[in-house]
């Protein structure tokens, strides 16, 4: 949900949050975040860093959809869309891997994390 109000974008959600961090270029950009569907009937663990080391900072809901903002190598998992090594950064400080979203690709969609 975006909503103006004297030329200020306000972002709802987390993915607004991780925007209104980034500054105003990314505001700019938030009307074009792509998001990509987590497998069906999957709760989804998202964790702090791109591995299966790494503490569980929430669960997603069954059937949600999730921004990849950069994406890096860490764990390699076996998953619903298969075996990869790639991880999704969702929000600041959040990963999920790979194989559990639906990206249409076996490879990167998005920039590397830097």
């Amino acid at each position: 949900m975006t909503s103006r109000r004297r030329g200020t974008v306000l972002l709802a959600g987390a993915a607004g949050a991780f925007l209104m961090v980034l500054g105003t270029s990314a505001v700019a950009d938030a009307a074009t975040i792509r998001t990509y569907p987590v497998a069906p009937d999957i709760r989804l663990n998202v964790r702090s860093g791109p591995g299966t080391t790494y503490g569980i900072v929430r669960v997603l809901p069954v059937n949600t959809r999730v921004p990849i903002f950069c994406q890096t190598p860490g764990t390699t998992v076996t998953g619903y869309y298969g075996t990869s090594n790639i991880w999704d950064n969702i929000d600041i400080g959040e990963y999920v891997s790979d194989t559990y979203v639906q990206t249409g690709s076996d490879g990167y969609v998005a920039d590397r994390c830097g």
